[in-house]
């Protein structure tokens, strides 16, 4: 145990990032739950991960604007695919997610297979470098996440399929590279359920407070204990997230 990682000048930067994700996330994992479509993150977040992993591949250098173009280019096209699956097969639609999600990653894993890096590289989309971002990484993505929330406050209600997922698509794309996809699943998802019983603004307010704290637990139990950022965050969100549902949940449920 150390607590030489508490140094708020190592941990701010990372916990702003987590908030950052959690600003498109919170919105768009209520969003999820409510059209019943919970894999979805996975599959485009696996989708987007599949066209960095095939960026790297052909040589092309980590963090350029041609790994980001033709990952949101994959991202787009699983958004699409995907939105075309719920207007035609909506009995079927979860199973289809999962199928995409599973080629996805097989596809990745073929990919990497050839490079001796491919192992890091697969490791590091997957749980995320969330602890070494820096300025350069996270302006873009605020850049990005600014024109999500714009997109999405000026949604239709209902909600468009195909604008939902292009949307989607775009936010995830950013999320993934910058978090990992297991951060991605997790801010989407967790602070999601946490606040399920929670209606309105109060909803929301809950699914940000999970999260934010969330994402403050696990980076001080990463820096304290010396675990994964990535895994360790996780672990506080859903942790946290079963506090909250049961507390608001014993709300909800007693007798007025």
């Amino acid at each position: 145990m150390s607590t030489e990682g508490l140094d708020l000048s190592i941990l701010w930067l990372p916990w702003l990032a987590g908030l950052v994700v959690l600003a498109t996330h919170v919105p768009l994992g209520r969003e999820v739950l409510a059209r019943g479509i919970i894999f979805i993150d996975l599959a485009i977040a696996q989708i987007a991960a599949l066209g960095v992993i095939g960026a790297h591949t052909i040589g092309w250098e980590p963090g350029g604007w041609q790994v980001q173009t033709i990952a949101v280019a994959s991202a787009a096209v699983g958004a699409v695919l995907l939105s075309l699956t719920e207007k035609r097969w909506p009995h079927i639609q979860e199973a289809l997610i999962g199928v995409t999600f599973v080629l996805a990653a097989t596809a990745g894993l073929i990919l990497i297979s050839k490079n001796p890096h491919g192992a890091e590289e697969l490791k590091d989309l997957l749980s995320g470098q969330i602890l070494w971002i820096n300025w350069e990484t996270l302006w873009p993505a605020i850049v990005v996440y600014v024109l999500v929330l714009a997109l999405w406050s000026r949604r239709r209600r209902p909600v468009p399929a195909t604008f939902f997922y292009l949307v989607f698509a775009l936010s995830v794309t950013v999320s993934v590279q910058l978090v990992g996809v297991y951060l991605v699943f997790a801010s989407l998802i967790v602070p999601a359920l946490a606040a399920r019983n929670v209606e309105g603004r109060r909803g929301v307010a809950l699914a940000y407070a999970v999260g934010g704290l969330g994402y403050a637990l696990g980076l001080w139990a990463s820096a304290v204990f010396d675990l994964p950022s990535g895994p360790a965050v996780v672990w506080a969100l859903a942790l946290l997230a079963v506090v909250a549902a049961w507390t608001f949940g014993r709300q909800k449920s007693a007798p007025s």
